[in-house]
C-alpha cells in the first residue's frame, strides 16, 4: 500500500502536491466553520431559515460577480496573484463576521465577502489545469477532492467539539482566518506562477478584451447546456451544507454533533474511495456518468423526507456520497477540457456559476419551504429536481455524447 501511495505521488509534479497541501490547510479552516454557519446565524441573530436563505443568496449573487472578475483577471494577471488576493480577503472577512452584531451589517459584509474572496476560485482551478497534462486532469481534480474532503472529514467534528467546549462560534471564525493566512504564506513563498506563456503569434489582450472573452464562452452552446443542467442538480446538492443541519436539529431532533458525524462520514468516504472510483471510470461516457451520479443524489436526498434515526440518515449520506464521487471530478474535468489554454480562468469561472447560482437560490427556496410548509418537502422536491437533472444529462448525451467521447485510460475525455 505504501508503494502504491509512493507511485501515485510520483505521477504528479511536486508543485501540484504543494498546492494540494496549501489547499488542505485553507479547507480545514473552512470545514470547521461552514457546516455550522446556518446554526450560527439562526442562533446569533434569532432568525429563521428564510433569513438564512437570503444571506446565502447575497453570498451567491456577489460570488457570481467575484468569480466573473476573478476568471478574467486570472487569465490577464496570473493565477498566483489572484489566489493570494482571495486568501487575504477571506482571512479579513472571517474576522469581521465573528464580531458583527446586527443582521443588516452582516448582510452587507456577506456581499463584500462574496465579491472579493471568490476571485481566487477560478485561479486555483486554472492552476491545476496548468500543472497537469490533459490525461491527468480527472485524477488531479479527484485528488483535489480527496484533500478537500480529508479536511471536511475532521473539520466538522473538531468544529462541533470547539462549540461544545466554548459554547461559542467565534473561535471557528478565528481559526478559519488563521488557516487562510498560513495558506497565503505558502503560496507566496513556495508556489510559482503557472500562467502559460503567450504564444509568439498572439498579442497580449487588453483588460476590455479579456472581459469580452466571456462572450466566446457564452456562445459555446454545448458547454452552456452542461452548465444549465448542472445548476438544477447542484440545487439539490447544496442542501447538504445549508438546510440539512437545521432540518436535522429542528425537525428530527439530531444535535449539531450528530450532523457533524454524518458530514464526516461523507468526507471520509471521499478520502478513502475517491481515487479508487475515479480510476474505474475508464471507458465510460462522461454525461452518462453525470446522469448516474445525479440519480444517486435523487435517491439519497429524497430519503431525508422520511422521519427516522441518525443511522438511516447516515445510510442516505452513503448513497449521496457515491453520487458525489462520480459527479464532481467528472464535471470538473469536462469543464477544463472545454477550455482553450488561454481561457481557462474564464471557463472555470463560468463553471463555478453552476455552484454559485444554486448556492444562492437553493437555501432560499428551502428556507421558504421549511418556514411555511412541511419541511420534508425540501427533500421530496430535491428528488424531483434530481430526476430532471438525470433526464437532462441523458438528453445532452444523446445530442453530443459521441462527439464528447468516453473517459480514456488516463481519465480524460477523448
Amino acid at each position: 500500500m505504501l508503494q502504491r501511495a509512493r507511485a501515485t505521488y510520483n505521477e504528479f509534479p511536486k508543485t501540484f502536491w504543494t498546492l494540494m497541501g496549501a489547499s488542505f490547510i485553507d479547507r480545514l479552516g473552512g470545514a470547521l466553520l461552514f457546516p455550522f454557519f446556518a446554526l450560527y446565524v439562526t442562533q446569533h441573530f434569532g432568525v429563521g431559515m428564510t433569513q438564512v436563505g437570503i444571506l446565502f443568496a447575497i453570498f451567491s449573487i456577489s460570488g457570481i460577480l467575484g468569480s466573473f472578475l476573478g476568471g478574467a483577471m486570472t487569465d490577464k494577471f496570473g493565477r498566483k496573484s489572484m489566489l493570494l488576493f482571495g486568501l487575504v480577503v477571506s482571512a479579513l472577512s472571517s474576522l469581521l463576521m465573528a464580531f458583527v452584531s446586527e443582521l443588516y451589517v452582516f448582510y452587507s459584509l456577506a456581499a463584500f465577502v462574496g465579491l472579493l474572496s471568490n476571485t481566487g476560485g477560478p485561479a486555483q482551478q486554472a492552476m491545476i489545469a496548468d500543472l497537469l497534462p490533459p490525461e491527468k486532469l480527472t485524477e488531479g481534480y479527484g485528488l483535489w477532492r480527496v484533500i478537500a474532503n480529508l479536511a471536511v472529514a475532521v473539520g466538522p467534528a473538531i468544529g462541533g467539539f470547539v462549540i461544545a467546549i466554548y459554547d461559542s462560534y467565534i473561535q471557528l471564525f478565528v481559526i478559519d482566518a488563521v488557516s487562510s493566512v498560513i495558506t497565503a504564506i505558502i503560496v507566496f513563498y513556495v508556489i510559482p506562477e503557472t500562467k502559460p506563456a503567450l504564444a509568439e503569434d498572439k498579442e497580449e489582450e487588453s483588460l476590455v478584451q479579456t472581459f469580452g472573452g466571456y462572450s466566446r464562452v457564452l456562445r459555446d452552446s454545448i458547454f452552456m447546456s452542461f452548465i444549465a443542467i448542472s445548476i438544477v442538480v447542484i440545487i439539490v446538492y447544496v442542501q447538504m451544507n445549508s438546510t440539512m443541519p437545521v432540518y436535522l436539529r429542528d425537525v428530527q431532533g439530531i444535535p449539531p454533533l450528530g450532523y457533524g458525524y454524518i458530514l464526516s462520514l461523507n468526507a471520509g468516504m471521499v478520502v478513502f474511495m475517491q481515487f479508487w472510483i475515479t480510476r474505474r471510470l475508464t471507458g465510460r461516457a462522461p454525461l452518462r456518468l453525470m446522469a448516474l451520479g445525479s440519480l444517486l443524489y435523487t435517491i439519497g436526498f429524497a430519503m431525508y423526507g422520511v422521519n427516522s434515526t441518525i443511522y438511516y440518515y447516515a445510510f442516505a449520506m452513503v448513497i449521496i456520497t457515491i453520487g458525489e464521487m462520480i459527479v464532481v471530478p467528472v464535471s470538473q474535468a469536462v469543464a477544463a477540457r472545454f477550455a482553450p489554454e488561454d481561457m481557462r480562468g474564464r471557463y472555470m469561472a463560468m463553471f463555478g456559476f453552476s455552484y454559485a447560482i444554486p448556492f444562492g437560490i437553493g437555501p432560499l427556496l428551502a428556507g421558504l419551504i421549511m418556514d411555511a410548509f412541511d419541511p420534508r418537502w425540501v427533500w421530496w422536491a430535491s428528488g424531483i429536481l434530481g430526476t430532471i437533472g438525470v433526464i437532462g444529462y441523458l438528453l445532452l448525451d444523446n445530442r453530443v455524447g459521441q462527439k464528447l467521447g468516453n473517459m480514456d485510460a488516463a481519465g480524460e475525455t477523448t
